[in-house]
């Protein structure tokens, strides 16, 4: 199946107008003295540039792809005013057959610079900071809900006691009982030890009897 045609009124306006400027280029082209195949190129040669300039136009807005616009656009524009009877095609000034004679380098200059020349770059945008690292933090440990009593420390061990010799507890009571009638008062660790003649300890330990 065929699909319908839609007949849009832009579309015929652009033929209208594409079909008229190419004829003026044709004519202006011809008076210019290009004859024969060569008339026919100049409004090729516009045109291709229109779409060249199109494409650029589409990726970018750059001022090369303006310039070239307004180039293309001046030769088309051109072409339409001086065929419009302002001009006298059959004694064309100098001038003219000079612009004529060089459009086609003038044309594939734009051509290749538009096709040639990288975009325009626009600003890069400001980089985004750095994301803040994450430092991990030591778990505290949560407080205890009930205070517990402190452990009570392990008893020391108690030295064990001073084995006295019954013979010399006989004689120590003897020394004591005389000490005793002789001041009166009973006797006293320094006193047994130095009667004695006995360490300390042992001293210690047998007045603790005689009491």
């Amino acid at each position: 199946m065929f699909r319908s045609i839609r007949i849009d009124a832009v579309l015929i306006q652009a033929v209208i107008a594409g079909a008229l400027s190419f004829a003026h280029l044709h004519d202006l082209a011809e008076a210019a003295g290009q004859t024969g195949w060569k008339a026919w190129a100049y409004p090729v040669s516009v045109d291709l540039l229109l779409v060249a300039v199109w494409r650029r136009l589409r990726t970018e807005r750059s001022k090369l792809a303006w310039f070239w616009f307004l180039v293309a656009l001046v030769a088309s524009l051109g072409a339409n005013v001086a065929t419009a009877g302002l001009l006298d095609l059959d004694h064309v000034p100098a001038w003219l057959r000079i612009l004529v004679a060089g459009w086609p380098a003038l044309a594939f200059l734009g051509g290749t610079l538009l096709a040639h020349t990288p975009p325009e770059r626009t600003p890069d945008a400001a980089p985004a900071p750095a994301p803040v690292p994450v430092v991990d933090r030591p778990e505290v440990p949560e407080p205890a809900s009930e205070i517990t009593a402190p452990e009570p420390a392990p008893a020391l061990p108690q030295a064990p006691a001073t084995a006295v010799p019954p013979a010399l507890v006989d004689h120590a009571r003897k020394v004591a009982t005389e000490h005793r009638t002789r001041t009166g008062s009973d006797i006293d660790t320094a006193t047994l030890r130095a009667r004695l003649g006995i360490p300390e300890d042992l001293a210690g330990a047998i007045v603790a009897q005689l009491a």
